[in-house]
């Protein structure tokens, strides 16, 4: 990557936001679905372009506060504080951050003094929201129309705004809404006609959400909720000592950041098992790096970003998963990662162990280096320099915990009111 890099902030959180939607299986697509909606509604109501703008990027990621794999019942309220917490930590997001949050609220609940462009905005994502639960994946769409108008009437006023409700009959009067908004070509569609078609973000953006998908990723599970923390602190700590450019550890922390994205797809059940996993169950594990890999080549421009990210299992022999790579495809990026992501793992506890102490690891680590598994020369960086690293990644991950401690844990075990 070179300095002045850039990358279309509309491709990329089109595809960041499949991942969460391949991560809730029971609605596929439907982010993309409710973005569609969201945005033709828009247009249509004619709302200026940058409201438009931060109605499409809260349309995207509104599930992002959603407790994946939860057997709780849905607190839909403190699903849209989390998904705040979330996004707001990106600086030029933050107003689509405040929409999310306020998505889920019936238009009778807001206040009559309260900012029109927000209620409006957010009574937009609701509907769309509202329209695509209401799709049946297995029967065509066109026989589900009426019945969705029936819906919505029903929800009229009290729940959503008579205003967007009108605007909704409207543009979906034409078939071809509905058969856009069930088309496999939706992503397309929305890449090539979005709001955010010409719009660049450069590496320190890029870098910022990668911050955010590191806590949507490591959140996932109690036993994940500094591990992404851990590898990336880890990573930019060998890339220093190795004598890595500036640039080049700022990328290898944002592969760093997204290298476990995949994992947002496996369920808790296998990630959180007390016990060895199954035959079955660890091939179900291993697809992770190549759904990371599937979700960031699907992005213009982040090539070597994905083979640093996605092959962080992969093996210098060629024995590792799931592209079975061999040395001369391994880089000096995918190597670190990879040394880093096995020696968090091993400093973790797990459902079925507790952590393992520094010497224990180091023996686990340098037999995989003998065998040609691993970059040994990076080992011996990592545990020649132990202390410096170690104490730069607890640095690192206490701040995790703290943001998990005070506003996240909360959100999960308390009420809160809007």
């Amino acid at each position: 990557m070179k300095e002045g890099f850039t990358i279309n902030l509309g491709n990329l959180l089109l595809s960041l936001s499949e991942s969460i939607d391949m991560a809730n299986k029971n609605l596929p697509q439907h982010q993309l679905r409710t973005a569609f909606i969201a945005l033709k509604l828009a247009r249509h109501l004619n709302l200026d372009e940058v409201t438009i703008e931060n109605i499409f990027i809260a349309s995207l990621l509104h599930d992002i506060g959603k407790k994946i794999d939860s057997e709780e019942s849905i607190d839909y309220e403190l699903q849209c504080i989390r998904g705040e917490l979330f996004v707001q930590r990106v600086p030029f997001l933050k107003d689509a951050a405040k929409i999310i949050r306020y998505h889920f609220l019936d238009w009778k609940d807001w206040k009559k003094n309260t900012d029109k462009s927000l209620a409006i905005s957010s009574q937009i994502i609701l509907l769309a929201n509202f329209v695509d639960m209401m799709i049946s994946r297995d029967r065509y769409i066109l026989h589900q129309v009426d019945n969705i108008w029936k819906e919505l009437a029903r929800l009229e006023d009290g729940i959503l705004n008579t205003e967007i409700v009108g605007g909704f009959k409207e543009i979906s009067i034409k078939e071809e809404f509905w058969l856009d908004l069930t088309s496999y070509r939706l992503y397309s569609i929305l890449l090539h006609e979005g709001p955010l078609k010409k719009t660049e973000i450069n590496l320190n953006e890029l870098a910022s959400i990668g911050d955010l998908f590191k806590y949507v990723i490591d959140f996932k599970s109690e036993y994940t909720i500094t591990h992404t923390t851990g590898v990336s602190a880890c990573s930019e700590m060998l890339g220093n000592l190795f004598g890595l450019t500036e640039l080049e550890i700022k990328v290898l922390r944002i592969a760093s950041n997204f290298h476990d994205l995949g994992k947002l797809i496996i369920p808790n059940s296998i990630l959180e098992k007390k016990g060895e996993l199954t035959k079955d169950e660890f091939e179900i594990v291993k697809s992770h790096p190549y759904y990371t890999h599937q979700i960031l080549n699907s992005i213009d421009g982040l090539q070597q970003i994905v083979q640093w990210a996605s092959y962080h299992h992969e093996k210098l022999d060629g024995s590792g998963y799931p592209f079975h790579c061999v040395a001369k495809n391994l880089d000096t990026g995918a190597r670190i990662i990879a040394v880093s992501d096995i020696f968090i793992s091993r400093m973790e506890r797990k459902s079925y162990r507790n952590e393992m102490g520094k010497d224990k690891i180091f023996e686990i680590m340098k037999k995989m280096g003998r065998n040609n598994f691993i970059d040994m020369k990076f080992v011996d960086l990592l545990f020649n320099n132990f202390q410096i690293v170690v104490n730069y990644i607890h640095i690192k991950q206490e701040k995790t915990l703290d943001f998990y401690r005070n506003y996240m844990e909360h959100t999960w075990r308390e009420d809160c009111d809007l």
